[in-house]
């Protein structure tokens, strides 16, 4: 069986993180290189096995945390679709199970909020876990506070940011501590509120119930 660590280290793979993650730095947008890529495969993996399910389910969902955002490298429009048309004969490439390749096609092409829809358990894990990386080392070294947008700001802002799955009360919890000398509160409303929204879902596509705790106050 092909693992999270082949994939890893796969040179397809590897080379068009990185391009997307060139790109997206050239238009202004956080990081979404191997910083991104491995919290998304952390997180992704992390609640489907607080969740109960087999070691290769969560071992597909570190697959496709790693690499749901290599679309980037076409384009940032559509980069779930295009990423998921992509990994699929890479995936085959590489060795794996047609059933198994094709889950993850189908979790990546629904993780971005524009067309996301939580449709099978790895899908919903990923999306949980994708759009939970809220931190302040995904701002770009590069750019300076004067430049910041406010996409910046949020994530400056976050000094921690945790999720947490409890599995006996079916919650899981995404707690943030911002630094409100930075950004308000309701900056992480005005940019994140969609994606909130399909976190709710995701959770209630796997039992659970979604809650926001931002500075230890219960948003959601």
């Amino acid at each position: 069986m092909v693992t999270f660590d082949q994939i890893r280290h796969n040179e397809e793979i590897r080379a068009l993180i990185e391009a997307g993650d060139q790109a997206l730095g050239v238009i202004g947008f956080t990081d979404h290189g191997y910083g991104h890529a491995g919290m998304a495969a952390k997180g992704t993996g992390d609640i489907l096995a607080a969740l109960g399910y087999d070691g290769r389910t969560c071992e597909l969902g570190r697959i496709a945390g790693f690499i749901h955002d290599i679309g980037n490298a076409v384009n940032r429009c559509n980069h779930a679709l295009s990423g998921a048309l992509l990994a699929y004969p890479i995936l085959l490439r590489a060795g794996m199970d047609v059933h198994e390749a094709t889950a993850i096609m189908t979790a990546i092409g629904n993780h971005d909020e524009g067309t996301a829809a939580a449709v099978t358990p790895l899908s919903a894990a990923l999306i949980l876990a994708d759009k939970s990386d809220v931190r302040r080392s995904r701002v770009r070294s590069t750019r300076s506070r004067d430049d910041f947008d406010i996409h910046d700001r949020v994530n400056f802002a976050a000094e921690s940011s945790r999720l947490l799955v409890d599995p006996e009360e079916k919650i899981v919890t995404l707690s943030i501590r911002i630094d409100t000398g930075i950004c308000a509160v309701m900056d992480y409303f005005e940019i994140f509120l969609q994606r909130m929204t399909l976190c709710r879902s995701a959770a209630a596509f796997l039992g659970l119930t979604f809650e926001l705790v931002i500075n230890e106050t219960r948003m959601l």
